[in-house]
């Protein structure tokens, strides 16, 4: 059975437990995400020291590889997390949700594939044979390169994420089932993430961005495990729509 006719018939069968099911993965990918970029990343590599990053890497090389499991567990649940939330706002605007759904899709793959220059480091740094024609700096320096790379790839996910993120905030906006301040906040977070147009004035305003988007994300988690859906008005939406 595929993963599009098990998540329409969990829909059908109980909106509200879907919708608590995708606060669950929404969760989780924040967590893991905060997990991987905060506890891992943030502390192993050293900004424009392509020595020291070495040294920590070869050092804790354990935790780095739990870090890029961790980004690939986060990216498993935004996956699931992306193809519920496009089920579960369907009524309120099927073509929209699809749309948000490619965008959301779009960013995940995106994202994963920077996290191969994530883990790349330990294979350039790992003292195989064929490496001996490069110089011990030069490694370095490649290290950290696919590093950088990793990062801003990761960046340009989020621009995805963005989009994703307006047009989600839309649907929840349009929709009668879930509160239309989330929506709000949805959207302003995805204005955020846009600045990642261009990456100079995303990386200045990450800080705000993040500090905003995890506020927004945070509420939208609370409410989809706490509360659900208003399930009498997602099936009369879904009704109106000719989904139900």
């Amino acid at each position: 059975m595929s993963t599009a006719v098990m998540t329409t018939r969990i829909t059908e069968a109980s909106p509200r437990l879907t919708a608590r099911i995708t606060g669950v993965f929404y969760l989780i990918t924040m967590l893991t995400g905060i997990f991987a970029q905060g506890f891992v990343s943030e502390r192993l590599v050293v900004s424009g020291d392509a020595a020291a990053t070495a040294t920590s890497i070869l050092t804790h090389s354990s935790l780095f590889q739990l870090g890029f499991a961790v980004y690939l567990i986060e990216m498993a649940c935004q996956i699931a997390m992306t193809a519920l939330f496009y089920e579960l706002l369907k009524p309120a605007g099927r073509s929209v949700s699809l749309l948000a759904a490619f965008l959301g899709f779009a960013g995940c793959i995106i994202k994963t594939f920077s996290r191969v220059f994530f883990i790349a480091p330990l294979l350039v740094l790992g003292g195989a044979h064929y490496l001996s024609v490069f110089s011990a700096e030069q490694l370095q320096a490649l290290a950290l390169l696919f590093l950088k790379v990793n990062d801003r790839g990761a960046a340009m996910a989020l621009v995805f994420f963005g989009f994703y993120a307006l047009l989600t905030g839309y649907l929840i906006i349009s929709s009668t089932f879930l509160p239309r301040i989330l929506g709000v906040l949805s959207v302003v977070g995805g204005l955020g993430w846009l600045t990642f147009l261009y990456p100079p004035l995303g990386y200045r305003l990450f800080p705000y961005v993040a500090a905003f988007g995890l506020l927004g994300a945070s509420a939208l988690i609370l409410w989809l495990i706490v509360k659900g859906v208003d399930e009498q008005r997602w099936k009369e939406q879904a009704s109106t729509a000719g989904e139900w």
